[in-house]
């Protein structure tokens, strides 16, 4: 079958999940729906391994991984980071002690490839989840293949509804306080990666406005992180990460550069293609045999991350049904951290104005929890781990 037709398919198939996920306010993952369609496809016939194989776009997506982490390290600004230290911090500690939990509990129940199978796809999103998938299959771990992708298709399903009802209680007490204490300004923007001024990078203007240069250092930036992958034999999705921070603080890059170059959605249809490729190889008694290894990754794991949330809030004074959400957001990232919270806040809010205030008050914290976990700790965590086996 030609290659554009096979993409019509695949790309078919993305479009139905995120028209489910749009209409379910992200209660049904997209990449849930696509890896679920793709695997019964694959296991009935219907659509054969060869065509994923014979699909340009996973050649194309595996090049552009590098690029696209790279990417990662420009969204946040350091400006952003340090208004809302609290989060970032909260954060990292549920990651901490979540993967230190999964690392020493399952490895008791079953063993340490298995919970590093688990640990990275958990503790964040898809760039985690190809991380871990190429390192089992570079380390030749792949009886533990299915582990990661069944892990990441259903983590959303745990983090969502527990994240809803922890923010609901929460938004509960910050409604009451506003009726007894009238309004106030909230301290915190209601859009944090709005909130920063365009910065003056050292291109010029005019040459920036170029979609082509911004790709151009982008690819410098994931060519150089390969390389010093290779030399160092440190994980380049590291040294991709530590490029676009750095490179976006000295002003290499703008802020949110696949973005400025118009390039992020067919990236990520070729990164989910990738992701799509992975399930070439696995069969359906491997994911039912790893489904013991599943549920206990999830169960750990997330009990991991309350309790890190928990002790966060604590040392920052922030209740748990705020920190912990927080931390929650490991679990699926952006766009379900703003949804929930838009969801919560106009559940909750019995007018404008508390509506208004709920929303102010939680986007930030969220997004930013969100953002740390799932483009810089699950990364930094996927990668060292994978580094061990």
């Amino acid at each position: 079958m030609e290659a554009i037709y096979i993409m019509g398919i695949l790309t078919a198939i993305i479009a139905l999940g995120e028209i489910l996920s749009i209409t379910s306010k992200a209660k049904i993952p997209t990449l849930l729906v696509v890896i679920g369609t793709v695997f019964i496809l694959l296991q009935t016939g219907v659509l054969p391994e060869s065509y994923i194989e014979a699909s340009t776009f996973v050649a194309a997506g595996s090049v552009l991984v590098p690029v696209l982490i790279v990417h990662l390290g420009t969204l946040i600004p350091l400006s952003v980071l340090k208004k809302q230290y609290k989060a970032v911090l909260i954060t990292l500690i549920g990651l901490v002690i979540s993967v230190v939990t999964m690392l020493t509990l399952i490895t008791l129940i079953f063993d340490y490839n298995t919970a590093v199978a688990g640990a990275g796809p958990l503790t964040g999103g898809i760039i985690a989840y190809i991380v871990t998938a190429e390192g089992l299959t570079e380390a030749g771990f792949t009886t533990l293949a299915a582990i990661p992708v069944v892990v990441f298709a259903l983590q959303n399903l745990v983090g969502m509804p527990l994240t809803s009802i922890l923010l609901s209680k929460y938004a509960v007490t910050i409604r009451d306080d506003l009726s007894q204490n009238g309004a106030e300004e909230s301290g915190e923007s209601s859009d944090p990666m709005m909130s920063t001024k365009t910065k003056k990078l050292i291109f010029p203007d005019r040459i920036m406005q170029s979609d082509f240069f911004i790709l151009f250092l982008l690819f410098i930036g994931g060519a150089a992180a390969t390389w010093l992958g290779d030399v160092t034999g440190i994980n380049y999705s590291l040294w991709s990460l530590a490029i676009g921070v750095t490179g976006s603080a000295l002003r290499f890059y703008p802020d949110r550069a696949l973005d400025k170059a118009n390039s992020t959605g067919l990236a990520m249809v070729a990164l989910i293609v990738v992701v799509i490729s992975s399930l070439v190889g696995i069969t359906w008694d491997q994911v039912v045999s790893s489904l013991l290894a599943v549920i206990v990754t999830i169960i750990i794991g997330t009990a991991g991350l309350m309790l890190g949330g928990l002790i966060g809030g604590k040392i920052f004074n922030w209740k748990p049904t705020k920190s912990i959400p927080v931390v929650l957001t490991a679990l699926y990232g952006f766009p379900g951290d703003y949804l929930i919270v838009e969801e919560v806040s106009r559940s909750v809010g019995r007018n404008e104005e508390e509506r208004k205030r709920i929303m102010d008050e939680l986007v930030a914290p969220m997004l930013i929890g969100g953002f740390t976990s799932v483009t810089v700790g699950s990364i930094v965590v996927a990668s060292i781990l994978v580094g061990t086996l």
